[in-house]
């Protein structure tokens, strides 16, 4: 499949075309696979030992370009552009004409026709004059000199006996001097608010047990609180605004655990501990197809539901991160032992309607690369709040969150929680890990060649999956919580209720 050039404004410190620094993992292959023309081979790299700590990179090598995300935030921090003949760039200084790059082809002559960009083309006529560059030594005689101007760099190879901090590298580079790569980037991290990044998504969920959950805003100090049995539709809607789909749910594969709940002897699991373990392939209920339950997310029938809701259903947040559960009130989870000296707002309103329809249940999307649903849903950062040692400041990097391996994340439930259990014999039966197989169903495709174990970009940047998704998964149960779990620690989603 021949792919259309990748043409596109270079704005310094900012963006390429489209590709903006800042936005989300998600959003940007949710953007690329919708063109698989201009798109035709995506790649993706990250450490399979640590795929949400340590960066994860996107190539387009049929595009000439590698862009590089941060493990935990997911958010575009580096753009590269690594072959110049595959790809048309260009630069528009205020009040003055475009400025290309690369001159592009005429008539479609082939990739090797396509000149390269040139140190002289650069620092004359496209960007201008510059400070000097840095040189950075490399092994051998092998080095390399990069030319920096405020957002964006070109690095030129050069050898270690031609640089001295005397020499006039300009006139050195200026004869034929290729760069091998330019990237963009920007200093400021976070990245300041802007129009290409919508200033209302929500940044971290603090999970505050027996019920509450509190959803920040990026950028602000404004937070959102679900009360579990007391948060109405309307509620969600008028803060988070209409989900981008809605699922009906269907799915009673955990039936027969209900009925062993009912069936059983004292000393088991009640039906009201059950519920870490009812419905707990509900985690991934964007999986499905549309046929599985699907309604149409165009605005006017996504206002429908929301404005006639019957029934038990999700309300989809895709750009989000995380999906909410309504249906009829259920009691909401035992608040946590050591959150009793520490009050929580109370709901707006309570009302005693049981037919009612309420927010019930949270699931929290980790969007980890190589798990089965990964680019279903944006990344979704949280923290459980009951487990830090204080409301210090400086303890709050001590509270466990979306980017703790869950073996320390069970080490500090179990100790929250063992006082509720008559004995450790007890503790471990309800709270031993349940094995899920995703790939049973139907697998929902990707035009995404995953790879992982790598430790240098660009240089036999690691092995291939065996597969393209890690479909078996491990669920583990607290009070209020089930996580589902990788074979690297990794937490790929976890439900609150």
């Amino acid at each position: 499949m021949s792919s259309s050039l990748f043409s596109a404004q270079l704005h310094p410190g900012r963006a390429l075309g489209f590709l903006v620094l800042g936005a989300s993992l998600h959003d940007v292959l949710t953007r690329i696979k919708a063109e698989p023309q201009r798109f035709p081979k995506i790649e993706l790299y990250f450490q399979s030992t640590a795929p949400v700590t340590k960066e994860v990179i996107v190539g387009l090598p049929a595009n000439g370009l590698r862009l590089q995300f941060d493990g935990p935030e997911q958010r575009l921090r580096l753009i590269e552009v690594i072959n110049f003949t595959k790809n048309h760039i260009f630069f528009k200084p205020a009040n003055d004409k475009e400025r290309d790059l690369v001159r592009p082809p005429s008539s479609s002559p082939t990739t090797d026709s396509t000149p390269e960009p040139t140190f002289r083309h650069i620092y004359q006529r496209f960007l201008g004059p510059t400070y000097g560059g840095e040189f950075v030594k490399q092994a051998g005689d092998a080095g390399l000199y990069i030319l920096s101007y405020p957002g964006v760099g070109f690095v030129f190879p050069m050898k270690a006996s031609e640089y001295s901090p005397q020499k006039d590298v300009v006139a050195l580079l200026s004869s034929s001097a290729v760069p091998k790569s330019m990237a963009i980037f920007s200093d400021l991290r976070p990245l300041s608010k802007g129009k290409d990044v919508c200033p209302d998504e929500v940044s971290l969920v603090k999970i505050h047990g027996g019920g509450k959950v509190q959803l920040f805003r990026k950028w602000t100090n404004n937070s959102f609180w679900i009360h579990f049995g007391e948060t109405t539709p309307q509620q969600i809607v008028a803060e988070l605004g209409p989900p981008d789909a809605i699922y009906r749910k269907n799915d009673q594969r955990m039936y027969i655990h209900k009925l062993r709940s009912a069936s059983n002897t004292a000393g088991r699991p009640n039906g009201k501990d059950l519920k870490q373990h009812d419905d707990m392939t509900d985690t991934d209920q964007s999986s499905l197809n549309p046929s599985d339950g699907y309604e149409s997310n165009e605005e006017e029938a996504v206002e429908d539901e929301v404005a006639n809701v019957a029934g038990e259903c999700f309300y989809n947040y895709f750009y989000l991160g995380f999906d909410i559960l309504v249906s009829t009130p259920t009691e909401p989870s035992e608040p946590p032992p050591s959150s009793s000296n520490k009050p929580t707002p109370e709901p707006p309103f309570r009302s005693t309607n049981p037919h009612r329809q309420v927010a019930t249940k949270l699931i929290l999307h980790g969007n980890v690369p190589g798990s089965y649903p990964f680019n279903r849903h944006r990344r979704c950062r949280w923290e459980i709040a009951y487990l830090g040692k204080g409301d210090d400041e400086d303890t709050e990097d001590q509270v466990p969150n979306s980017e703790t391996p869950f073996p320390e994340l069970e080490e500090k439930l179990k100790e929250e929680w063992k006082s509720i259990y008559a004995s450790e014999g007890e503790a471990q039966q309800k709270q031993r890990g349940m094995v899920l197989n995703r790939g049973w169903g139907d697998s929902p495709g990707s035009s995404i060649e995953m790879l992982g174990g790598w430790e240098e970009p660009g240089a036999g940047m690691g092995k291939k999956f065996e597969g393209s998704e890690e479909s078996t998964t491990t669920l583990y149960g607290y009070p209020g919580l089930v996580f589902e779990v990788l074979r690297s620690g990794a937490v790929s989603a976890v439900t609150v209720f």
